[in-house]
């Protein structure tokens, strides 16, 4: 398995390759399905993901563009899941999104990759200003001899198709349930654990703070039954998102895990934190006892939850 993040770094036509591209932005249960169909239909070809280092609407619409679900290194590891043997991740400059349909293809697809097979959506567009469609994608095929197949939206229950701003409205409601549904597993967030302010140690809670950015799209505040991924291993842990308003004095929203019943110091490692269900609001308490109080009832319903 490998990953490129430049396209000087594509592998070139060592090898046949099936391809398909897109910006797969949280690999949900739909962009598993692509890489699903496109394993069936590579005849042995290395099933390959092309997509992007950011979203298109980053340089061309600025304004309007999404928060990604998933850093680039996150999207890497969840493609590599779900059955891609080589990711490249090519950069989306202003050069990039001005490249002809022909040249994109004759750069990326034939001299990058190698592609025998391409697999997209049936709404595909690529090269300049999205000049490129099926039919041109076709007659690039025919002159360098890769098939292109095309393939369905994945719908959820009730015919809803699975998208990615579906899945970022319901992080954004704290609906983590009804997200790992459409993603086909928990939504996750990865930091390094950094020192905070040390009140949960005092409150018999401590907590491994995660460094901001953290990479991947952040829920909405409150508490949340989660795992705790260290060195592979998931460990139960109660997460609290927001500003703590208790306290008052933090500025920037905060992501801090205290994990059950683990004696480690966890300072400076990277950790992955996966939501797996919404306990309660971000709340404001008289004082640290009453703080506490809550975070023992909450301890009890999380563990519950997860077992």
């Amino acid at each position: 398995m490998s990953a490129t993040f430049s396209v000087a770094d594509l592998p070139g036509a060592d090898r046949k390759r099936a391809v398909t591209i897109g910006k797969f932005d949280g690999v949900h249960r739909g962009h598993q399905e692509v890489i699903s169909e496109l394993a069936r239909l590579s005849g042995g070809a290395e099933v390959t993901v092309v997509t992007f280092d950011r979203h298109p609407r980053q340089l061309l619409d600025p304004d309007n563009c999404p928060e990604p679900l998933l850093s680039n290194e996150q999207k890497v590891d969840a493609l590599m899941v779900a059955g891609a043997e080589r990711v490249a991740v090519v950069p989306f400059t202003q050069d990039f999104a001005d490249l002809s349909p022909d040249e994109f293809a004759k750069t990326i697809l034939v001299d990058g990759l190698g592609a025998s097979v391409v697999l997209v959506g049936k709404d595909f567009r690529y090269g300049h200003q999205g000049e490129g469609t099926l039919d041109t994608l076709r007659l690039e095929g025919e002159r360098h001899g890769f098939s292109v197949h095309t393939v369905d939206d994945v719908v959820h229950t009730g015919g809803e198709r699975i998208s990615s701003t579906r899945i970022r409205g319901l992080l954004s409601e704290g609906r983590a349930v009804e997200a790992a549904e459409l993603l086909g597993r928990p939504h996750s967030v990865r930091s390094r654990v950094v020192h905070g302010y040390q009140r949960g140690r005092l409150l018999g809670y401590p907590t491994a703070n995660l460094s901001n950015p953290v990479e991947g799209f952040v829920p909405a505040d409150g508490v949340y039954a989660t795992l705790v991924t260290v060195d592979g291993v998931d460990f139960p842990a109660a997460t609290s998102i927001g500003l703590n308003p208790t306290f008052g004095d933090v500025d920037a929203r905060m992501v801090e895990a205290h994990l059950f019943d683990v004696d480690r110091d966890l300072y400076d490692l990277v950790i992955d934190v996966k939501f797996i269900d919404y306990i309660r609001p971000m709340m404001q308490f008289e004082g640290a006892d009453a703080l506490a109080d809550q975070m023992d009832r909450d301890a009890v319903a999380i563990r519950e939850r997860l077992s």
